[in-house]
C-alpha cells in the first residue's frame, strides 16, 4: 500500500489546523493526520489532478469489500445521514488525498485494521475550475460575484460590477 497522498494547499491547512487543535486528542486520529502530513504531496488547486479525493469531492469507497458513496466535508452538518464524510472521523481522513484505486489501511475505533480503498471521484470541485482543454478556469472581473454593502442591508452578491442603482430602494417609500 502507498500512504502518498496529494493534498490542495488548502486541504494540508485543514489537516495543520485540526493537528493543532487541543480538542483533537484521539490518539488514531493524531496519528493518522501525522501520517497524511509526512506523506503529502501539496499542490495549487488547479494542478491537482482530476482522480484525486479533495474537501468537498463525492467519493465511492469500499471498506473490507463493502461500497458507499459520500462527500467528503469539514465538519459535521446537518443533512439525512448517510450523504456526508467528515474529515475528522478516521475515514474521512483517510480518504482525503488518495487516487482512484489506492488503498490505504488504518485501524479503526475498535482497533481493528481496516484497508479502505477510494474506488470513483464522482465530483472534484478543483474539476469543475477548469476547461474542457483541461487549463484553469480564468475569471475575469466583470464576471466575478461582487459583494456590496448597502447601509442597513446585509450583503448583496450580484454578478456585474456594482453601478448607480435604479430603484432608489425601500427608503423611498
Amino acid at each position: 500500500m502507498n500512504d502518498q497522498c496529494l493534498l490542495t494547499t488548502k486541504d494540508y491547512t485543514l489537516l495543520e489546523t485540526m493537528h493543532d487543535d487541543p480538542l483533537v486528542r484521539d490518539t488514531a486520529l493524531l496519528r493518522l493526520l501525522r501520517r497524511k502530513m509526512a506523506s503529502a504531496i501539496v499542490m495549487f488547486r488547479e494542478d491537482l489532478p482530476e482522480d484525486i479525493a479533495s474537501l468537498n469531492s463525492r467519493v465511492t469507497f469500499s471498506i473490507d469489500g463493502r461500497c458507499d458513496t459520500r462527500v467528503l466535508t469539514t465538519g459535521r452538518m446537518t443533512t439525512p445521514v448517510g450523504m456526508l464524510l467528515p474529515v475528522d472521523t478516521l475515514r474521512g481522513l483517510a480518504l482525503l488525498g488518495l487516487r482512484e484505486g489506492q488503498t490505504i489501511a488504518i485501524d479503526n475505533v475498535e482497533g481493528r485494521v481496516e484497508v479502505i480503498m477510494l474506488n470513483a471521484v464522482n465530483y472534484q470541485p478543483e474539476r469543475m475550475m477548469r476547461r474542457s482543454d483541461g487549463l484553469p478556469v480564468r475569471i475575469g472581473l466583470a464576471d466575478k460575484p461582487m459583494l456590496r454593502l448597502v447601509q442597513g442591508v446585509g450583503p448583496v452578491c450580484s454578478a456585474r460590477p456594482p453601478e448607480e442603482p435604479d430603484d432608489p430602494g425601500p427608503s423611498a417609500a
